[in-house]
């Protein structure tokens, strides 16, 4: 391995909190006459849970919402999927939009409170810092580089990702579109590139392109993805196991 390559939230940020409650306010903003809050705030949150690991981008908040807002339950990728498909794209991308927006102006005008529903995962973030020496580290991630950026600063980790090693949203809606493109701009072979992610339907395009996929169990995701990830040989990584893991 020359180049360990990871996601944001899920692997180095516990960032749940903080999604929801953006995409909550996102939903109300957009459906002023949504039945969802009623219920209690923890049954929300936990349906919400359960369906982050089947999305992608800032718009599967909307997907996982309706469904919580129609009670219905979606099991699998699949299940997902064909509801996705039945979404308006112009209200996904409206959507989209305005998460941005409104997640922007919250780390504008309360950092302290907005970084405070963010914590790191340290014990992985002192690995990556008792490792950097050997390998190169980047970052591809569906949030924005600003989030992302403010946040390596608050973790006390910013130096480990110089400028042209966080790839963001903007560098495509795939992680296979970022891992591309590092591929590239490292002159990295893509088996020699390991690539870490808390989502399975991250990690199942990228694998294609040869490189080793690790799932995150310590991030989003379960059971279920336990299991599809054992099917498809990905390692099933926990986090006090990540450094055997990853740099054997």
């Amino acid at each position: 391995m020359k180049a360990l390559v990871l996601d944001f939230d899920g692997v180095l940020s516990d960032s749940a909190p903080e999604a929801f409650q953006v995409a909550f306010e996102t939903w109300r903003d957009l459906n002023p006459q949504t039945r969802l809050g009623a219920e209690k705030p923890d049954v929300l949150y936990d349906g919400f849970l359960e369906m982050m690991p089947l999305g992608n981008r800032a718009e599967d908040y909307a997907v996982e919402l309706a469904a919580l807002e129609t009670g219905l339950r979606l099991p699998d990728q699949e299940a997902y999927d064909a509801f996705k498909a039945e979404r308006d794209p112009v209200g996904l991308r409206a959507f989209h939009k305005r998460f941005y927006q409104i997640r922007t102006d919250w780390a504008g005008r309360d950092p302290d409170g907005w970084r405070a529903l963010m914590r790191p995962y340290a014990p992985f973030l002192e690995l990556l810092r008792r490792r950097a020496g050997d390998v190169e580290l980047a970052i591809a991630t569906s949030k924005d580089r600003a989030s992302v950026r403010r946040l390596l600063e608050a973790y006390g980790v910013a130096d480990l990702f110089p400028e042209g090693r966080v790839l963001d949203k903007e560098a495509g809606a795939s992680k296979r579109a970022h891992l591309t493109r590092l591929h590239r701009d490292l002159g990295l072979a893509y088996p020699e590139m390991t690539f870490v992610d808390d989502k399975l339907n991250h990690l199942e395009p990228v694998a294609g392109l040869g490189v080793r996929c690790v799932l995150a169990a310590w991030g989003y995701n379960g059971p279920r993805e336990h299991r599809r990830a054992q099917e498809l040989g990905f390692p099933v990584c926990s986090l006090d196991a990540a450094e055997a893991t990853l740099f054997a």
